[in-house]
């Protein structure tokens, strides 16, 4: 491939997978992969490894341009500034104009499932963004990105703890990914020559409800787990009694919420498409994730 390929957000969770897909692929070399991110320094290990590595701020447009000069498909992996309303986006909409102003022949995003209906506190920063990409006219690929398999890990710990599950979920039900299928979804998105405009949703293969993943956290871990089903007030309420950043309840009870009003109950093929492979069960993800499951 002659195209060079840029990755913003390259030393976090997600950045770090897609490069080490977009290096095991074979089909591009290491020079012609820009990494970027606000310290280059967490991206020594790739530097070694041949690919450029950029600073680039998503509060500083100019270290944007300059850092997305030369690239041909740009993925623009979403920020996680939650922490001042509109930040998120504003950064996001500096990324498309630093890449629109660099000449960007393909712009790549990492959305969020149906943003235009979802409960998600954060969903308009994702719809924001998908449109101020759409606007610049250059080809693209949204990325609805389900979700992870990853993120059960910030109750499950403790509820297996308790042997109790908090959920407003009710009976919502959702196809869980890994985050490793997800970016092998982008590296097979990266790696294309299709130059048309596209949105695909990356789900998992089997949808199930709160209930039902706590069967298979129990089988799994052969400890017991009940879900008690909660109001969304009733879960504000638990979380702020636990010491959870009053800023951040809103955002994690609108997870539920969005659960069980159906707006992520979706399941696609898109990830298994895009990257050719097999995606990952939540069955043997919750058997390998034992570990970290009863830490």
């Amino acid at each position: 491939m002659s195209e060079t390929l840029l990755v913003t957000g390259a030393a976090g969770q997600l950045g770090r997978l897609v490069l080490d897909g977009l290096l095991a692929s074979g089909k591009i070399s290491p020079a012609s992969i820009v990494a970027t991110s606000r310290d280059t320094a967490k991206l020594a290990d790739y530097a070694a490894k041949g690919v450029q590595t950029r600073p680039a701020d998503f509060d500083d447009a100019a270290s944007l341009e300059a850092a997305f000069l030369g690239a041909n498909r740009i993925l623009i992996i979403s920020t996680d500034a939650l922490d001042e309303p509109g930040k998120r986006l504003r950064q996001h909409k500096a990324a498309v104009a630093a890449a629109e102003k660099a000449g960007a022949k393909h712009i790549l995003y990492t959305s969020m499932p149906s943003p235009e209906t979802s409960a998600v506190t954060f969903a308009g920063d994702h719809l924001g963004t998908e449109n101020a990409i759409k606007a610049t006219g250059i080809p693209y690929t949204i990325l609805r990105n389900g979700w992870y398999m990853e993120n059960l890990f910030m109750a499950l710990p403790h509820a297996l703890a308790s042997g109790q599950w908090y959920s407003a979920a009710g009976n919502g039900e959702l196809a869980h990914i890994a985050r490793a299928d997800i970016a092998k979804a982008i590296v097979g998105a990266l790696l294309s020559d299709a130059t048309e405009s596209a949105t695909y949703t990356l789900t998992g293969e089997t949808k199930h409800t709160t209930d039902e993943v706590a069967a298979l956290v129990s089988q799994a871990t052969g400890k017991p787990l009940e879900v008690v089903h909660v109001t969304d007030e009733q879960l504000a309420g638990g979380l702020k009694a636990a010491g959870l950043p009053e800023g951040f309840i809103p955002v994690i009870v609108s997870f539920d919420t969005n659960t069980r009003e159906g707006h992520i109950s979706m399941v696609t093929a898109d990830a298994a498409k895009l990257s050719g492979q097999t995606l990952t069960t939540l069955e043997s993800f919750l058997e390998a994730s034992k570990p970290v499951l009863l830490a």
